[in-house]
């Protein structure tokens, strides 16, 4: 490739980081990056992409974890003629040593570009750009120091969840070892694509949702609380004493009216029939406002990208279920719906995209689900909605 891309220099140009830089400090010491950022250059100057679509690519026995690429001029660009990225499945609350660290990249400059991505949209750990004939060697490498392939294709996609309780003293579930614990239980289905598109599962601790579960994911754990919020009178009153506008910023606010302030008294009511457990309360006045400690999750289904009928939020299916190892119920929910979804779904058509083909109704008759009030999802379902 030529060394000159004033394309491509552009987007080193302002404040912000720049990713070019990256990729040429990768160039140095790797002809790949180097072509990467020829083709992109190129892309640039013609106006279209220079990367074919996808292809199936992987390694033994696994059918996802490997997404093809392509290069279409691979006589302009041999070193990345092939630039295969490998999904890898992260550990529970993305944690990592140094030492586990450092050996995934020096397992990926033997192997690849050396270009990483922490994380991907679905949370994976990122490796960008390796050959064909290095992905077996490269898998290898990745099992014998303990790290697996994640999802990719119409399979189980690699399943995230927050940090959850081991930093978070919101959280109302152990998303770590909820996402451990299914991960290792669906290996077929995260390994070996099946179905008729993609499934997501996202857990997030409490409804403020920090992994935007509720946005992302066919099948969504948000934890919350079956009994009543828990407010301290006295740090309340400590608030007020503060200066801290209790009416304007937090009873307002409320967006089912379920608080009230009394003035004089300094305190505040809860009528708990009318809590919805958004989080607004407590994230405004965190030392006087705690969840309750009935705790479990609310169970949501739907959430998806703009593909093919447009974005879904998800919208709650199970308003709470306790969430305890070893999990079962969870996974006979989920077995029940991938069954209905392998059955009657048709090629890339997501979860939501069938219900709503099918009617939530039949749905829920086949789920054996009884019909509540709080599985109305309309508007919500639609994340272009403001209220």
């Amino acid at each position: 490739m030529a060394d000159e891309t004033p394309l491509l220099d552009e987007l080193e140009k302002g404040p912000w980081p720049s990713y070019v830089k990256e990729i040429k400090r990768a160039a140095k010491k790797n002809k790949a990056s180097k072509d990467l950022l020829g083709i992109q250059e190129l892309s640039y100057k013609d106006r279209v992409t220079h990367w074919k679509h996808g292809g199936i690519v992987g390694v033994t026995g696994y059918g996802s974890g490997v997404i093809g690429r392509y290069c279409d001029v691979p006589e302009k660009f041999p070193n990345a003629a092939a630039f295969h990225t490998v999904r890898i499945n992260h550990p529970a609350g993305w944690f990592y040593s140094t030492k586990a660290l450092r050996k995934l990249c020096d397992i990926w400059e033997q192997y690849g570009s050396g270009m990483t991505n922490f994380h991907g949209s679905t949370g994976d750990i990122i490796f960008l750009g390796t050959t064909t004939e290095n992905l077996q060697p490269c898998f290898d490498a990745l099992t014998e120091n303990g790290f697996d392939l994640g999802g990719s294709g119409s399979a189980l996609r690699t399943i995230a969840g927050c940090v959850g309780k081991a930093r978070c003293e919101w959280s109302n579930i152990d998303t770590l070892d909820l996402v451990r614990n299914l991960t290792t239980e669906f290996q077929d289905e995260i390994h070996r694509p099946r179905w008729p598109y993609k499934f997501k599962i996202k857990a997030s601790g409490c409804p403020n949702d920090c992994v935007a579960a509720i946005a992302r994911a066919d099948f969504t754990v948000i934890g919350t609380w079956k009994d009543s919020l828990r407010i301290d009178q006295a740090a309340v009153k400590n608030y007020a004493d503060n200066g801290f506008d209790i009416k304007g910023l937090v009873i307002d606010k409320c967006p089912t009216d379920a608080l009230e302030w009394d003035e004089k008294a300094k305190e505040l009511k809860l009528r708990a029939d009318d809590c919805v457990r958004c989080m607004h309360c407590i994230n405004k006045m965190s030392k006087a406002i705690r969840p309750g400690v009935d705790t479990g999750a609310t169970i949501l289904i739907g959430g998806k990208a703009p593909i093919i009928k447009g974005a879904y939020l998800s919208w709650v299916l199970i308003p709470f279920m306790k969430i305890e190892p070893p999990y079962d119920e969870i996974k006979d929910l989920l077995r029940r719906i991938w069954d209905w979804w392998d059955e009657n779904g048709r090629t890339r058509e997501r979860l939501a995209e069938l219900i709503e083909r099918k009617g939530l109704k039949t749905f829920l008759r086949e789920m054996g689900i009884p019909p509540v009030p709080q599985m109305v999802y309309k508007p919500r379902a639609n994340p272009y909605v403001f209220f």
